[in-house]
């Protein structure tokens, strides 16, 4: 096993199944592209694995603010890229490796300014790039239905009418410009109880974070990039949090890969010629008990793993993998 080290400094995170990534993903060598910089670990894990360059894309300019000591010890092995990462294509023509940490950052959510936290106060704001439309703004305007979508499309929320109505009476009287008024809201349509594992808003918080960042369909085609920007033999890691982000992955991988799923699980694994990526035999990663204890934040997260062939890029339908479509925010 690849023994993880990194150096301690100050507000430095280590990122979420860091070890099995790097035992999947070696021998670490050429250029990757961090898609997700957050703190930095994949990053900075990266470059000390082996990694003659990274590109490290945040749509969130203070991401790099905050790491901007450590990015200055490392000189031009790492270039850092303000942007989305289904735009690699436009960074870097060609590249051996690719890794999707998905989902918030620490940062973001410790801080309460940025609205993303269900458990503090703050503006109801939840966006990563800071630019846009915020959360305040879907709540406020977007027609009931459409506010009922979201919530289930993108939170599995099964009182999604119900939380929907409450949000309309709601801003009927007053606008809902605060965490905590959202947090009144939900709650009063769930009660919260002891015995519930989850918050009652966690699910419609989450919901609302990637209708505003447009999380899923971003996803989808910082997935096409990777496969059209991966050299034959280059690695696509990707790293997700919850159910949504991780049926998404995992068809993909499934219409891209040379191993077929079959109806019948006793049957023998089907082989597809000339597909982009190859599955390693464990298709699936979770944090093991360890690292769940040192961070239980992690409990929810997956790591799925694939390698690049030479056959051509393939052309994709985004409904194939579920996709949800959400057209009109405001109708």
């Amino acid at each position: 096993m690849t023994k993880v080290v990194i150096k301690n400094i100050p507000g430095f995170h280590v990122p979420v199944l860091l070890e099995p990534f790097l035992n999947a993903a070696k021998p670490v060598s050429g250029t990757w592209i961090d898609g997700t910089f957050g703190a930095g670990g994949y990053s900075k894990a990266l470059l000390e694995a082996g990694a003659d360059y990274v590109i490290a894309i945040d749509r969130d300019a203070t991401a790099f603010k905050i790491a901007k000591d450590w990015l200055a010890t490392v000189g031009d092995r790492i270039k850092t890229q303000i942007g989305l990462f289904s735009k690699i294509n436009q960074y870097a023509d060609r590249f051996d490796g690719v890794v999707f940490d998905l989902g918030f950052s620490s940062m973001q959510v410790e801080d309460a300014r940025r609205g993303f936290s269900f458990q503090k106060d703050g503006p109801l704001d939840m966006r990563m790039s800071q630019q846009g439309i915020s959360a305040s703004d879907v709540v406020n305007n977007a027609s009931e239905a459409n506010l009922s979508q979201i919530l289930l499309c993108y939170g599995d929320e099964r009182k999604h009418r119900k939380i929907a109505q409450a949000i309309v009476r709601s801003r009927a009287k007053k606008p809902i410009v605060t965490t905590q008024q959202l947090v009144g809201i939900i709650t009063a349509c769930l009660p919260f109880k002891g015995s519930r594992r989850k918050h009652p808003a966690t699910r419609s918080f989450q919901a609302l974070r990637i209708a505003v960042n447009d999380e899923v369909r971003e996803l989808a085609a910082g997935l096409i990039a990777a496969e059209r920007g991966l050299r034959p033999g280059g690695k696509l890691a990707v790293i997700t949090f919850h159910s949504i982000e991780d049926r998404l992955v995992k068809h993909f991988f499934q219409q891209h890969s040379c191993q077929a799923s079959n109806a019948n699980r006793y049957a023998p694994e089907m082989v597809k010629p000339n597909a982009p990526f190859c599955l390693g035999k464990i298709k699936l990663i979770s944090p093991d008990s360890r690292e769940v204890a040192i961070n239980p934040r992690c409990r929810s997260a997956k790591l799925r793993f694939g390698i690049r062939t030479d056959a051509p890029a393939t052309n994709f339908d985004f409904q194939s993998i579920n996709v949800p479509k959400i057209e009109e925010l405001f109708q």
